[in-house]
């Protein structure tokens, strides 16, 4: 049964990342984000492995799963993602092109602190570029 919280909830929960480098030189990165309780979607990317490549496939990731969120209804494409120190912190910035329908295209910038992951940060700036976009397509959901 759905609750009250629930109806309200203007946001997708980030709930699991999980990120491999294969020996191969490749990686694969799957990122979790639910809506409701056991209403979960998973995106996935592959690439190959560096320093700007893990973060490229961790942002891809997590735009796959919002756009299998929206059945479709929402596209991105990952403009760039980049590390770098701003305020005597790291961070982790991305940039991405977001589509609905055939309304034009928006560019949307989201940043996060990169102490500790960042590649976890990656998935997390994603998230707080798309989260008007996504917020906007809750409401009328």
């Amino acid at each position: 049964m759905i609750n009250q919280a629930q109806l309200k909830r203007e946001r997708l929960r980030f709930t699991n990342f999980v990120f491999h480098r294969a020996p191969s030189g490749t990686c694969r990165s799957e990122v979790e984000l639910e809506w409701m309780e056991g209403e979960r979607v998973v995106g996935k990317a592959e690439g190959v492995t560096s320093t700007l490549g893990d973060l490229r496939v961790a942002a891809d990731a997590a735009l796959r799963a919002i756009e299998m969120f929206s059945d479709g209804s929402l596209r991105f494409e990952l403009v760039g993602v980049k590390t770098m120190r701003a305020f005597d912190a790291n961070i982790v910035i991305v940039s991405v092109l977001a589509t609905h329908g055939g309304g034009p295209q928006q560019r949307l910038l989201g940043c996060h602190l990169a102490e500790d992951d960042p590649l976890r940060s990656a998935v997390v700036a994603v998230l707080h570029a798309t989260n008007r976009v996504l917020g906007n397509f809750i409401a009328t959901r």
